[in-house]
């Protein structure tokens, strides 16, 4: 006897644990690679498609596009947008949410690997599967603001995030290494941002505030980056600082008695059978947690000081999730 295929149907639940109850459940036609909430919003991606919904009881759709295949479930849910991949590989819809205004972005020549939304919404930065540049994007206009350099060889990018405060990038990729970059022209695009200004006027911390450095835009090559002629690579903008992180064997591979590696077994749920690996989170504007993944899995913490030759990213601690 053979299954109807159109008989399926794959949840999305969304959990009450104060009630210990489902408060909501939604049902789709094929597998739910991710989902972004908001207060009032709900965004989530299948392969080849997003469906916004308002958060409500029960909750009503708004809105679908069609995308490009999208097996990572590429999505974003700012406050008054949304962005996901376009119908080309490559491209970027953004959606207004109160209008449904749509603008495409030609990001890449290439599928997207990873995409953030700033916390105020205002820019976008883009990863394709080459993994060697991180574009941005001004969210209001489209317009390419600029590019940062992650390195020569192509990586496979793990992740993208924006720290609060609108003004440095973090990114992770398959070298095992967190980047993170000072966003050009971020003081001019957050100065109109009453939050931005409310979290430039915090009280004094250990570490610095990052808005306020001297060295953003600081090219790593200096005056060969200022010749004409060389090699776009010398007048790139590089990462003020790095650091490497764990990311460890794949998840739920384990060791025989021999001491050999037995082969991982897929994660039931998980498209692609494998956990996130370098999953970045910001605490606050100098502090950065990554969530790893693996048979030794484990989230680093990370902070971003200043001596006297500049700014530097150390680990401050770790602690394992999963056990090893």
């Amino acid at each position: 006897m053979r299954r109807d295929k159109s008989l399926i149907k794959f949840q999305l639940v969304i959990w009450d644990d104060a009630k210990q109850v489902a408060a909501v459940t939604l049902e789709f036609q094929s597998q739910v690679l991710q989902a972004r909430l908001s207060r009032s919003q709900i965004l989530v991606a299948l392969l080849n498609s997003v469906y916004l919904y308002a958060f409500s009881s029960p909750p009503k759709k708004v809105s679908s596009f069609e995308t490009a295949d999208n097996p990572a479930g590429l999505c974003c849910l700012g406050p008054k947008i949304i962005a996901f991949p376009g119908r080309t590989p490559g491209q970027v819809q953004i959606v207004e949410i109160r209008t449904g205004n749509v603008s495409i972005v030609p990001a890449h020549g290439s599928p997207l690997k990873a995409m953030t939304l700033s916390p105020n919404g205002e820019i976008l930065a883009t990863a394709s599967e080459t993994g060697t540049l991180i574009r941005l994007f001004s969210t209001t206009n489209c317009a390419r603001i600029s590019e940062l350099r992650r390195g020569v060889d192509p990586a496979a990018i793990f992740s993208l995030a924006i720290s609060p405060s609108n003004t440095l990038l973090a990114v992770t990729s398959d070298k095992a290494t967190l980047h993170v970059f000072d966003l050009p022209h971020a003081n001019a695009i957050s100065s109109n941002n009453p939050a931005a200004s409310s979290a430039s006027s915090r009280s004094a911390s250990p570490y610095p505030d990052p808005s306020s450095s001297d060295t953003i835009n600081k090219q790593k090559w200096g005056i060969l980056g200022k010749l004409p002629l060389l090699p776009r690579l010398f007048s790139d903008i590089y990462s003020f600082a790095s650091a490497s992180i764990a990311i460890d064997d794949d998840p739920y591979s384990s060791l025989s008695l021999n001491g050999t590696a037995k082969p991982s077994v897929p994660i039931p749920g998980i498209p692609g059978g494998k956990a996130r690996k370098g999953v970045i989170g910001w605490l606050d504007d100098w502090t950065i947690v990554v969530v790893g993944a693996g048979r030794d899995g484990r989230w680093e913490k990370f902070v971003i000081g200043k001596g006297d030759k500049g700014r530097w990213l150390g680990r401050q601690g770790w602690k394992r999730y999963l056990g090893g």
